[in-house]
């Protein structure tokens, strides 16, 4: 019973506040995502990042071991769900970076957060910057057919990962005026992504959802259980292991949309795999914490 109530009272607040978004579009009420998405990833985002890895007090063992972990666990990925797509006869542009890369962001770090605290929350942003990077070239290059090395140099959270890292390896930190202000502007940015994630989901229209659920199942079974070999195989502590497995296992990220429909992807297929795999991930996410923790 008490592992239920501390599951609960981890999640709660995600899902609320992604109700939050979604009551505000069904009340028809003017939520400009594209600007929001815009302000969270170029500045708070970036921000979040650059101050929790400078304030981190994490062991540079454990640092380079989820590291590594998290490379290998995206590598596996990504070759098994190639093969898949390939024996699916699907189309790879429109279906594999989905079925790769999850939600890491609007929903892996408030929970990471929320399960794990201010450690939990550092151990996730290395997560999160790595299937960022491999995203950012290897995701564009699958859905769009050629990748943009320039579009990894322009990304703030790419910068803010890489100050971030520099800074927690030298010990350096920033005048503390610097760093109330930087770490204010990072505070808004998990509300709004979870937020955002909500009145996402409410505005896709969704359809072919048996055959969505079917393959966010297939996706939610691959990624936990490769994840959760892998942490095992570089014995993670327990903690890095828990976000290591949350990160990996999280819903296809709404971004696939937006990337779907920007690269020319079958875009309606793809709002399929959001809304099916977030919803799946309302049962799914509660029983991988608790296993983890």
């Amino acid at each position: 019973m008490n592992l239920t109530v501390t599951v609960l009272q981890i999640v709660a607040p995600v899902f609320l506040l992604a109700g939050i978004g979604f009551a505000w579009v069904k009340a028809g009420l003017e939520y400009r995502i594209q600007f929001v998405t815009q302000l969270a990833m170029t500045l708070s985002l970036p921000c979040l990042i650059f101050v929790s890895l400078m304030q981190t007090d994490i062991d540079p063992g454990a640092l380079a071991a989820l590291s590594m972990a998290s490379v290998v666990a995206y590598g596996a990925v990504t070759l098994v769900i190639l093969a898949l797509v390939r024996l699916m006869r699907l189309d790879t542009s429109t279906y594999a970076a989905p079925l790769i890369f999850g939600n890491t962001g609007n929903l892996g770090l408030p929970l990471a957060l929320f399960a794990f605290g201010d450690i939990g929350l550092s151990y996730a942003i290395i997560v999160f910057a790595i299937m960022a990077l491999w995203s950012y070239t290897f995701g564009i290059w699958l859905v769009a057919g050629a990748g943009s090395f320039g579009k990894v140099l322009r990304e703030p959270l790419v910068w803010g990962t890489v100050l971030g890292a520099l800074f927690l390896w030298q010990g350096w930190e920033t005048p503390t005026f610097l760093t109330n202000a930087l770490d204010l502007v990072g505070q808004m940015a998990i509300p709004m992504m979870l937020i955002t994630l909500g009145v996402a989901v409410a505005r896709l229209s969704a359809k072919g959802l048996m055959q969505a659920a079917a393959l966010s199942a297939v996706k939610l079974g691959l990624c936990t259980s490769i994840a959760w070999g892998v942490g095992q195989y570089f014995t993670l502590d327990p903690t890095a292991f828990g976000v290591l497995v949350l990160q990996v296992a999280t819903p296809v990220a709404v971004t696939s949309y937006l990337l779907a429909e920007k690269y020319g992807a079958r875009s309606d297929k793809v709002a399929g795999l959001v809304v099916a795999s977030t919803l799946m991930s309302v049962a799914a996410l509660p029983l991988i914490l608790a296993l983890v923790l």
